[in-house]
């Protein structure tokens, strides 16, 4: 699309898509304040609904500018494979039988770690579970982590500061944990097979220095957390039927299938199929689906695909213009304003990019995947899953932002330093 007005207008729309997620609480706020609008300044303080919601604006401006069809064949061409896993990856991941088989395995371990047990598994759910996220996906990873950590660490009980530094941690740590592979990071994923990156060299090259940082993030946060940490009651669950472990066992082979295929949809969501068949006919061994939450995050990351997609224009220059050292920083700067996967990708496009500047390109745009809701995919999740969590129920997108600063400061110097 190379229509000069609607370049300007999808950039003036993207900018203030932007705006609106760092005010999402001022909606929610307004939603008390005036009830008889409640129901519309709660749609509009959803921050899954953010970018959704002005990408349509985005379309139907473009509708009246060029035209319908052309509005509409634009909205068609772009590739919503990645909207379309995380909505599946999400309701499987959280499936009661595939987190119970985590959180039981995280359990046994914090046990026998010389640590209290709260503390271990605090700090096993900031550092294992993200690191896992190079096996079963970033996405995969960030419903597993705010989950298990949900009941612990995000509960109002806890100060509002101490959970943004652990919100923080997690998104920065999912981000960065999923670089000891070729295709678990959307970022990565995105230049792999154009730079020939296969996962010997990922590890070899970004995953040590990942996992350093991953550890050393996730033990100041629990740090932080000592004193607010609680245990699990000890009738946790005892409520609910142990699950077979063979119907264990078919949760973790269709989310297997649903990780290889990753990249099909069409194999994907016929797994999918297969597993919500499966979920009805054994539905004394589920807890109920995360539809609502999956289903909105998959429209926030189809919003970003709309919005993202115009940006090109402005963004590939500043990228192809930068020496190593600054594009290492740019990008980490430029991820807080646009997904980190859309960053890799136009830096791809770059014919001649020094492997240097393509090093720095990947570690500046993972480091910075936790600084805001947008920049890294799996984070819209983590927002949907945890926001119950926090005052208004809403993330705010300022407190965020200083909670991630740490953890990217500590991942920044191991990617530039180690």
């Amino acid at each position: 699309m190379q229509e000069p007005a609607i370049q300007y207008i999808a950039a003036a729309l993207f900018a203030v898509a932007l705006l609106h997620t760092f005010t999402v609480k001022q909606f929610e706020r307004l939603s008390h304040r005036f009830p008889r609008h409640s129901g519309l300044f709660h749609l509009l303080g959803e921050v899954e609904v953010v970018f959704g919601f002005w990408a349509i604006v985005l379309v139907l401006a473009m509708a009246l500018v060029i035209g319908g069809n052309e509005a509409l064949t634009y909205a068609e061409s772009r590739n919503y494979t990645e909207p379309l896993f995380v909505f599946v990856v999400m309701v499987v991941a959280a499936s009661r039988p595939v987190l119970r088989t985590v959180m039981a395995s995280v359990n046994a371990v914090a046990r026998i770690v010389p640590l209290p047990t709260p503390i271990a598994t605090a700090w096993l759910g900031l550092a294992a579970v993200p690191l896992l996220g190079s096996l079963i996906t970033e996405p995969a990873a960030m419903t597993i982590a705010a989950l298990m950590l949900a009941p612990q660490i995000f509960r109002p009980q806890v100060p509002e500061a101490v959970k943004y530094l652990a919100l923080g941690v997690l998104f920065v740590n999912v981000s960065i944990g999923g670089t000891l592979t070729s295709y678990a990071a959307p970022p990565v994923l995105m230049v792999a097979s154009t730079w020939q990156w296969d996962s010997a060299f990922m590890l070899a090259t970004f995953g040590w220095k990942a996992a350093l940082a991953v550890l050393a993030n996730a033990a100041i946060a629990t740090f932080a957390l000592r004193k607010h940490l609680q245990a699990p009651p000890a009738n946790a669950g005892s409520s609910e039927a142990a699950v077979p472990v063979l119907v264990v066992l078919t949760h973790l082979v269709l989310l297997t299938g649903i990780v290889m295929f990753a990249h099909h949809p069409v194999a994907f969501l016929g797994l999918f199929l297969m597993f919500l068949g499966f979920t009805q006919a054994y539905e004394r061994h589920q807890s109920p689906l995360i539809l609502k939450e999956a289903l909105l995050v998959g429209f926030f990351l189809a919003g970003l695909v709309v919005l993202g997609g115009m940006q090109r224009w402005w963004l590939q220059p500043v990228v192809s213009s930068l020496e190593p050292l600054a594009l290492f920083f740019s990008a980490l700067g430029l991820t807080a304003i646009t997904d980190n996967a859309a960053l890799t990708y136009l830096g791809s496009l770059i014919a001649g990019i020094s492997d240097e500047s393509k090093y720095m390109l990947v570690a500046g745009a993972v480091a910075g995947g936790g600084l805001t809701v947008i920049a890294n995919a799996p984070n819209p999740a983590g927002v949907a899953l945890l926001k119950s969590g926090f005052a208004d129920e809403t993330i705010g997108a300022g407190g965020l932002l200083l909670g991630a600063l740490l953890p990217t400061g500590i991942a920044a110097a191991a990617f530039m330093l180690l």
